[in-house]
């Protein structure tokens, strides 16, 4: 989707030189994308924690009295009964309960503190966990969103696009997952083309499908075909996102899904999906027990299927609006809950996953700005390792925003800059500037200036910091029409990652036999 962008209002012959200059520094900036390998974010601040020992102890206490007492259903999977009713819990039906203390203990006893994932360009592999947070595309629209089109559903043209946006967004240390559900597929068939989009058009790491264990599995086949089946034994090169079906079941598809990863030693992710007052209680501190009561039976069935297979505690939590019933983002008490779960992660001692640049918004506007902004920096702050939605999200996750992906990449930069901390060097106390400039001057001048005015504030491919006259000149452009421009440059100058011919082939290969084994269905 590489449309002209709509005629502007109004531009000088002068304008349009400064905005064609502007343009080739960014194609230039975006054709050494290949050079730049951040592949996540080193911490150097503290997380920011709303909830002292006592109450988290609290906490904890609540979540397991759920688990004993009331119990979480694990449905339609047999084996999952098989395995807790063999562990000591007590299976009634599909309900299971579960002795005091239990899930924890199969947690810690085995999941990892952090993991590495594996990328197919060795220096894009990525380590979740620990002091590091890793920022990944949104995840799951059925609908996409640009300023000349408008909403339409997703294509694979779409997907392709957005996994190469996220090739070449440095902010973005992840491939993500179904970035949108490319529609012109058939829902049985399109893990495939899917899966292989990560696999040709970036070299990050990607997620996997989890819609059928069948996929599942043909995500893990040709994640074999791509590293060599001997590099899965031991290595993880697959994250996938497992959705409790809160509140608290499991369902059988993302059961089966867990099982055929954790089985692989490849990552699940135990996301509570809950959107407080309807999925869970309208109090922060009862939607964080029933959010670790979730996670904790999520990622304790998974060290049942293999002890020591990789686990993230994840969480995505949001409001309801107490008048309509709609979804709510960015609002204070989403954040609340976020901090705190973050803080229950660290005590359990295993990775955090939470979004992201989330809003409510239809479109790119000063409501997703400030929403996404919200839930960016709550996440960041919070402690979170894995940063799923932090590019593109809108309408609550409805819709895959092109100039919002652009405008939330350019605030994953920022983040990443926020989380560094205080440079403290001998540099950074710039005490020879204050000697040199003294009282009643400035520090334009300054040698120190000088020496540091490159890199010495972040500078956004986005925002216009311009005068007014300025900002005339260049066409009055708002900043969706700024990103409009920016994401078009991109794909037109991406340039894939290479690709083992062989390799390739032998994918291509894999999918049409499989495909050809059965019919197009929509389910």
């Amino acid at each position: 989707m590489i449309d002209s962008p709509r005629p502007r209002r109004t531009a000088s012959r002068a304008g349009r030189t400064v905005r064609a200059g502007r343009a080739r520094k960014l194609a230039a900036r975006q054709r050494g994308i290949a050079d730049e390998f951040v592949s996540w974010i080193d911490r150097r601040i503290p997380c920011f924690e709303v909830l002292d020992a006592e109450a988290l102890e609290l906490i904890e206490r609540n979540a397991d009295t759920v688990l004993e007492e009331v119990g979480v259903e694990f449905r339609d999977f047999p084996r999952a009964l098989e395995l807790w009713k063999d562990a000591g819990a007590d299976v009634d039906g599909e309900r299971v309960r579960f002795p005091r203390g239990m899930c924890r203990s199969l947690v810690t006893a085995t999941a990892p503190r952090e993991f590495t994932q594996h990328g197919r360009n060795p220096r894009r592999s990525t380590i979740i966990g620990g002091e590091r947070t890793v920022m990944v595309p949104g995840y799951g629209p059925p609908f996409v969103h640009d300023l000349d089109q408008g909403r339409r559903y997703a294509t694979i043209e779409d997907f392709r696009n957005f996994v190469k946006l996220a090739y070449m967004s440095p902010g973005l240390h992840h491939s993500g997952g179904t970035i949108c559900e490319p529609v012109d597929v058939p829902v049985n068939k399109r893990h495939f083309d899917m899966v292989y989009s990560h696999i040709k058009y970036t070299d990050k790491p990607f997620m996997g499908s989890v819609t059928h264990p069948e996929r599942a599995a043909d995500t893990v086949a040709m994640a074999k075909l791509l590293f060599g089946e001997d590099f899965l034994v031991h290595k993880t090169v697959v994250t996938s996102l497992i959705n409790v079906n809160s509140p608290l079941t499991f369902d059988a598809t993302m059961l089966g899904a867990a099982t055929v990863y954790a089985e692989s030693n490849q990552a699940t992710v135990i996301s509570p999906f809950l959107l407080a007052g309807a999925m869970s209680p309208v109090t922060v501190a009862g939607t964080l027990t029933q959010i670790l009561a979730e996670a904790l039976a999520g990622m304790a069935y998974i060290q049942l299927v293999r002890p020591g297979a990789p686990v993230v505690f994840g969480s995505f939590a949001a409001a309801v609006s107490m008048q309509s019933g709609a979804p709510t983002f960015g609002t204070p008490e989403p954040s609340l809950i976020l901090y705190g779960a973050g803080q229950l992660a660290r005590r359990l001692g295993v990775p955090f996953r939470s979004g992201g640049g989330l809003c409510a918004s239809k479109l790119p506007d000063a409501q997703a700005a400030y929403e996404a902004a919200n839930t960016l920096q709550t996440a960041a702050l919070a402690g979170v390792n894995f940063m799923l939605h932090a590019a593109g999200w809108l309408e609550g996750g409805l819709s895959m925003g092109y100039e919002k992906f652009i405008m939330d990449a350019d605030q994953a930069n920022m983040i990443a800059i926020l989380l560094q901390g205080i440079d403290l060097s001998e540099n950074a106390q710039a005490l020879d500037a204050m000697r040199e400039i003294g009282p009643g001057s400035h520090f334009l001048g300054a040698a120190h200036t000088h020496a540091n005015f490159e890199t010495a504030f972040y500078r956004s491919n986005v925002a216009d910091n311009n005068s007014f006259e300025q900002w005339q000149q260049d066409g009055s452009l708002d900043a969706a029409q700024r990103a409009n421009g920016i994401w078009k440059q991109m794909l037109r100058d991406y340039e894939p990652p290479p690709l083992d011919p062989a390799i390739d082939e032998s994918l291509v290969d894999f999918i049409a036999r499989r495909k050809s084994e059965y019919a197009d269905r929509d389910y």
